[in-house]
């Protein structure tokens, strides 16, 4: 355990950190799939509408260095060959 008072407010900074890190990456999953169920129920308008939420909340969550910038455009990119395959 940590004796400094600066090491010690670290311990709960990355505490509060970590939570909020958790929480936007379970919704992020959760976005994912959403989308991808739609996608499998071949319902295009709610799966329209999924992409977009998920594509706001992948730009998000790289934006706050959550996800790496590159894997956010990756999942993007096979999320949109999967709407693609779907409307064509």
């Amino acid at each position: 355990m940590a004796n400094i008072k600066s090491a010690k407010k670290r311990i709960k900074v990355i505490e509060t950190k970590t939570l909020r890190n958790k929480i936007i990456k379970s919704a992020l999953k959760t976005t994912i799939k959403k989308f991808e169920t739609a996608v499998g129920a071949k319902n295009v308008e709610e799966a329209k509408a999924n992409f977009v939420a998920v594509v706001k909340s992948l730009d998000m969550a790289a934006s706050k260095g959550i996800i790496h910038k590159n894997k956010a455009a990756k999942k993007k990119s096979r999320l949109a060959a999967k709407l693609n395959a779907l409307t064509a």
